[in-house]
């Protein structure tokens, strides 16, 4: 009798322990994952301008798609984070694309006018300093035209201390706010 009892124990132990041993494998894997997605594929940056008011507020929190870009191209009022350098530990700024390669653009009595239309998808203030689009400025390949929606308020493509964004500058396509909570979800 002792050994049936004792025989019953010990599967019980081992279950257990079995148990045990696979909660701690879930947990591993789980913490694996979060890490492999924070680090590959998600980031969290946090607006510290207020050029792009009134889309994304300064001190919103974001996420950042850091794959969007690698597997294809950034397309025309795309909201990206880039640094105006080559430099990996530059500030991100975030702005958002209104030219692509190969358009050409330009500033025209505060309107943008894009490949020689007017481009009506902006529901923006005029703009009162066209900066270097006051001529057209042509993209090449890999260039990219950003402007805040901020447009009075904004330092973007149209000033040299920026330029025309090359697209290796581009760390990530910006698609949802996570804070403040009243605020939660996509951009647009």
């Amino acid at each position: 009798m002792k050994r049936v009892r004792s025989g019953r124990r010990e599967r019980r132990s081992r279950a257990l322990l079995f148990r045990i041993l696979i909660f701690v494998l879930e947990i591993l894997l789980v913490v694996i994952l979060a890490y492999g997605v924070s680090t590959f594929f998600l980031r969290s940056v946090t607006m510290r301008e207020n050029s792009m008011e009134p889309t994304i507020s300064s001190g919103d929190t974001l996420l950042m798609n850091t794959l969007a870009y690698r597997f294809g191209s950034p397309g025309r009022r795309d909201i990206i984070a880039y640094r105006n350098t080559d430099e990996e530990a530059e500030n991100l700024h975030i702005k958002r694309i209104i030219g692509i390669p190969g358009d050409t653009v330009q500033i025209v009595n505060g309107q943008i006018v894009l490949n020689g239309e007017t481009y009506l998808d902006e529901t923006f203030p005029a703009m009162v300093d066209p900066g270097l689009a006051i001529d057209p400025i042509t993209l090449g390949d890999d260039e990219y035209f950003v402007l805040g929606d901020n447009r009075n308020g904004s330092e973007d493509s149209r000033y040299a201390s920026v330029g025309n964004v090359r697209k290796k500058r581009i760390a990530g396509k910006i698609w949802l706010r996570t804070w403040p909570i009243g605020k939660f979800g996509g951009l647009k």
